[in-house]
């Protein structure tokens, strides 16, 4: 390669083999003025001339080019006799911030111009497409010639990337300031440069690089048809890489109910590098209008978050006809407020802060055209919680603030708790001493550890919330509990661990009751104001140890079963609380009342029973309890496991509890309670837990069914009927659930573990030489459409069908109606059932749904649909619910660019249009 270094621009001279280095003294022209050549060694030596004239004192022009000028050429260099210059083959100049890069450059002296273009291979393919740069701005072209004195160039075909979008130009004129005027342009998001799917024609437009392109008129051209005659006189395209505010555009369609609409348009705030806000609204012809603000929020190794807030007024009906039929106008308020924060655990390790609110009104989702398909549409329950919890260093002591809200959309209940606070003390040792010396005292293993709680809370309609009471619809108080226990090994194999509990709830009221003869129940007629106070205390002690047998199997049967262990934990406890129904204590009160059938009764209750924390409990007790825990493990063979053993938990726990109280006058025994837990996979545990009655029930004098004390086994109905159970699972299938199952694909597994470098991630690098630079990819270069998918070797479509199905189930079983005749409660089930699922039958095309079952009404309910298809730099999307009440659809079909998100068709239909057959 031959390169040439010079001050000047041009030689008068062919090139030679050995580096010659000129400098040109400017006069009225670069390229005009005689060259004083600086000879090599080889040359003849210069004679200085006697006659030489003294130097002008006439000050001589400045200098047109201010720095080295570079150019190198791959082939050859040829300097021509009439000042042209002609580099071929990967030719590069260079001049400051400035270069030109082409296939073939030819210089003109005379006219300080340069011109660049590209060459044809022998398969007729283009390669070498100049590309021009001049302050870290690089533009590919086809053809261009740049004059150095004006520094202005004319191109033909350049291809610049402005913000998300391209623009090809045929003709472009570019000024000394780096912006274009082009003419016959095209403007798109596709990376399809040859053959956009899309593009708006620009008839004449100046291009600001990286700031803004200002057109003409203007027209949309989609798969080569132009879409007139829809011009746009003018357009601007705004480009910033900077964080800005901006108007955020609306989007407009029509409702059958509410009218024409401008749904989501606003403003967007750019507040600073952490948080930004964008105000958005909606607006109806018939009245309807919506306003809400969203946030989002980030400080490095601080915290995260964003807010959403929105308040939506839905007018519906004509209201001059108000009076005459009121259900013909209706005005309907909706309050959304959404807010996660997360704080960094490095930011704080003694305080934490986080949210998560998800709260709206019963009938938001189904209003708010937003979010009416989404998944959120259809929940019937919503939680929200904030809390803040407080650490103190080398401290027990820690407090905490939750505020929570349940929400129940089919009945608009609210079961709100504002606010929750507590203050724990974690379990210390009071009597260890602090320099042990010798062994553990037995006094020392005591420990004790506190807990105070104070809740408000209350239970409402939505539409009450904001105006009930504090003091009247509100229940609040304060609880605390303090335990104190120990743990001591007796015989080395038996853990005995005394322990004494005491609790007291703290109260502002307390509520006094009255037979209503109307309702035929007992309710609260009076509130009683003052500070009251009901405590609590028990003690027990408890022994517990642990049983383990071992079996191994005979030899005959094979030795893939190494051995099987059970484990049985029995725990017996006794424990004693006395009568806080005593008088003494003052926490009950009985009256007398004449019920239904005109009999004086006698009712005793606590006025602390509906309180808060409720009340103590009434009755002596002294009780045994028992309790029962068993484990079962196996260990068998495994080549998977490195040990060559693997365990295998057959029944991860079962167990049953109950208890026997010595000092009640009947009813001594309790419920059964059993437990079941197994782990039938390593994504799945099946839990089950059940209550056994062990008692029998007849009729009273009134014939209602009563517990009477009589045992079932003792009347030959077993042990105990069940009351309650349920359990809950989860499951999820995809097209590789049942080649798991089965073993299929094992080959490929095998082929992974032969090659090492199999699972190391491929970044394009391996194998790459680090010390080569990438070649860059020409703009002009096809690019290889993989929209449709992979093409094996013999051009057929390798297409594989990805689907996912998921399903929750959940079963209760409980008491139903009292069987008079079998003198029995008969069983009642209850199920829930939720289904999603997505398929994917090939690359671009993507269906999903979900819906939920109601066993009462025996059919699904609020089946959401979602259709989507990739068109490379378009995509199409169609939501609909077919079924219910809020039936409807919407189709959208938009371009993928978030730069040209208003460049979209709608198709809507509402829930509100009703009687609109849509299919």
């Amino acid at each position: 390669m031959l390169s040439i270094l010079f001050s000047g621009f041009f030689i008068h001279k062919a090139a030679a083999a050995t580096d010659i280095a000129v400098r040109i003294a400017t006069s009225e022209s670069i390229l005009s003025t005689k060259i004083r050549q600086i000879t090599d060694s080889v040359g003849p030596p210069q004679v200085q001339d006697s006659l030489k004239a003294a130097p002008d004192t006439v000050a001589t022009k400045k200098e047109v080019l201010e720095t080295t000028v570079y150019y190198t050429a791959k082939d050859s260099m040829v300097f021509t006799g009439n000042n042209m210059g002609y580099l071929y083959g990967d030719a590069d100049v260079k001049y400051g911030d400035l270069a030109i890069k082409g296939e073939y450059i030819t210089m003109d002296l005379d006219s300080s111009i340069i011109s660049s273009t590209f060459g044809i291979d022998s398969a007729g393919k283009e390669f070498g497409h100049p590309v021009f740069s001049e302050g870290g701005t690089e533009y590919e072209m086809k053809g261009v010639r740049y004059n150095f004195d004006t520094r202005k160039a004319f191109i033909h075909n350049v291809i610049t990337q402005q913000g998300e979008g391209h623009i090809v130009a045929n003709e472009a004129k570019m000024n000394p300031d780096n912006s274009f005027y082009m003419r016959n342009a095209k403007y798109t998001t596709c990376d399809q440069h040859d053959h956009p799917h899309f593009y708006l024609n620009l008839s004449k437009a100046k291009v600001r690089p990286d700031k803004d392109v200002v057109t003409g008129p203007a027209w949309l051209v989609v798969a080569d048809v132009p879409l007139f005659p829809i011009v746009l006189p003018f357009a601007f395209f705004p480009f910033t890489k900077s964080y800005s505010s901006g108007i955020i555009m609306p989007s407009y369609g029509e409702e059958m109910t509410r009218g024409f609409y401008l749904h989501n348009g606003g403003y967007y705030f750019a507040l600073s590098d952490y948080i930004d806000l964008a105000v958005t609204g909606e607006i109806y012809t018939k009245g309807s209008w919506g306003a809400g603000a969203r946030s989002n929020y980030r400080k490095r190794y601080k915290y995260s978050g964003n807010f959403n807030f929105y308040y939506l007024n839905t007018v519906t009906g004509e209201k001059e006809l108000k009076d005459v039929a009121p259900d013909a106008y209706s005005v309907a308020k909706d309050l959304r407020i959404n807010w996660t924060h997360s704080q960094d655990p490095k930011a704080n390790m003694y305080r934490t802060l986080s949210a998560s609110v998800n709260f709206s009104t019963s009938r938001n989702n189904h209003r708010d055209l937003g979010r009416l398909y989404q998944r959120e549409s259809a929940q019937n329950t919503k939680s929200s919680s904030v809390n803040i919890t407080q650490r103190f260093p080398d401290s027990p002591w820690s407090l905490s603030a939750t505020m929570s809200f349940n929400q129940v959309s089919r009945d608009s209940t609210i079961a709100a708790t504002l606010p929750n606070l507590s203050a724990n003390m974690s379990r210390i040792y009071p009597f260890k001493r602090k320099n042990v010396v010798g062994s553990e005292r037995w006094y020392e293993k005591i420990s004790m550890s506190y807990s105070g709680e104070f809740r408000n809370s209350i239970t409402t309609k939505e539409d009450r919330f904001l105006k009930s009471d504090l003091i009247r619809d509100w229940t609040n108080g304060m609880k605390h509990n303090i335990p104190v226990s120990a743990t001591f090994t007796l015989f080395d194999f038996i853990q005995v661990s005394p322990s004494f509990n005491y609790t007291e709830r703290w109260y502002t009221g307390a509520h006094k009751q009255a037979w209503d003869p109307v309702v035929k129940r007992h309710v609260p007629v009076d509130t009683v104001y003052g500070f009251k106070r009901v405590y609590d205390y028990s003690t027990s002690i408890s022994a517990q140890t642990k049983f383990y047998g071992m079996y191994t199997p005979w030899k005959m049967f094979g030795d893939k079963v190494q051995a099987i262990r059970h484990v049985f934990s029995p725990s017996i406890s006794l424990s004693y609380r006395p009568d806080f129904g005593d008088p003494k204590y003052n926490f009950y009160e009985t009256y007398t009342y004449k019920n239904e059938y005109g009999e004086d009764v006698e009712y005793t209750y606590s006025p602390y029973s509906s309180m808060m924390f409720g009340t103590a409990p009434t009755g002596k007790s002294g009780s045994i309890g028992f309790d029962f825990k068993n484990n079962l493990e196996m260990k068998v063979k495994s080549d998977k496991d490195s040990t060559g053993i693997k365990k295998i938990s057959l029944i991860d726990d079962l167990g049953i509890n109950f208890s026997y109280n010595m000092m009640a006058d009947s009813m001594k025994w309790s419920n059964i309670n059993t437990n079941l837990r197994l782990k039938l996979s390593k994504s799945y545990t099946l839990s089950l837990n059940a209550t056994w009655d062990p008692y029998l029930y007849e009729l009273d004098h009134n014939d209602r069914p009563v517990r009477v004390d009589k045992l079932r086994a003792f009347n030959g109905k077993g042990i105990g009927k069940l009351m309650n159970t349920g359990t809950s699972f989860s499951y999820s299938l995809n097209q590789d659930t049942f080649k798991k199952l089965f073993g299929r694909g094992g080959d490929n597994k095998d082929e992974k573990e032969q090659d090492p470098d199999a699972n190391l991630p491929d970044d394009g690098t391996i194998g790459a030489n680090p010390y080569e630079e990438a070649s860059k990819r020409s703009s002009f270069a096809p690019n290889e459409d993989n929209s449709m998918g992979e093409f094996d070797s013999d051009g057929y479509l390798k297409n594989a069908v990805n689907w996912n199905l998921s399903f929750n189930y959940s079963l209760r079983y409980g008491y139903g109606e009292f069987n008079k005749n079998r003198m029995e409660y008969e069983g009642k089930l209850t199920h829930n059932f939720g289904l999603s699922g997505s398929l994917q039958p090939t690359k671009n095309w993507n269906f999903t749904f979900n819906t939920d079952y109601n066993f009462d009404l025996k059919k699904f309910t609020n089946i959401n649909c979602t259709l989507t298809r990739n068109l490379h730099c378009w995509s199409m999307s169609a939501s609909f619910i077919p079924i219910g009440p809020y039936k409807s659809y919407n189709f959208t079909i938009r371009a993928s660019s978030s730069l040209l998100q208003d460049l979209k068709w709608d198709e809507r239909s509402s829930p509100y249009d009703r009687g609109t057959n849509w299919y």
